[in-house]
């Protein structure tokens, strides 16, 4: 009766419940600021309003494509999504000062818009993490919101990576 114990035990002890490692990290960085460091003024709604230019490196080989999400965790009441972009290729490994990734695919941010939307915190210095995920899978959906991106990224995150920049309006 033991023997039998000891082999049910061992037969039902695979490794199909283990929980997946860690994702990775990615490094995430901008030419145009440092990590923790004020984010020029003409990304913002008090000049051009246009997106950084963007980098990451890091990626597994096996990245299928990339999303990446900017919010402000500071504004008040909710989490505020500036922009919201995916179906970026594996092969693209950054973005322009003022166009989203190659090939990608907008999502909606907080301001209804599928666009990018510059900090523009009512009052006080608020923190904006530009944050990139690399994925075992490409999404590719337009118009798509950030907590359907979450939900439809759930078990394909391979590696991720964040770049937090600072901005108070002059007022």
């Amino acid at each position: 009766m033991r023997a039998a114990l000891v082999i049910a035990l061992l037969v039902g002890c695979g490794h199909k419940d283990e929980p997946k490692p860690p994702a990775g990290a990615l490094t995430v960085s901008s030419p145009a600021f440092a990590a923790n460091a004020a984010i020029p003024a003409e990304y913002t709604c008090e000049g051009a309003d246009r997106s950084p230019p963007l980098a990451w490196s890091g990626a597994p080989a096996d990245t299928k494509g990339y999303a990446l999400v900017v919010d402000d965790p500071d504004a008040p009441g909710q989490t505020w999504v500036h922009w919201v972009v995916t179906g970026i290729p594996a092969t693209v490994t950054g973005a322009g000062a003022g166009t989203p990734p190659a090939n990608a695919t907008l999502g909606t941010n907080d301001f209804g818009k599928q666009a990018w939307g510059g900090p523009c915190p009512p009052s006080g210095r608020h923190r904006y993490r530009f944050h990139v995920y690399a994925l075992d899978t490409k999404i590719a959906r337009a118009g798509i919101t950030k907590a359907d991106l979450v939900a439809a990224m759930a078990g394909h995150i391979l590696a991720e990576g964040e770049l937090v920049g600072l901005y108070e309006k002059k007022q």
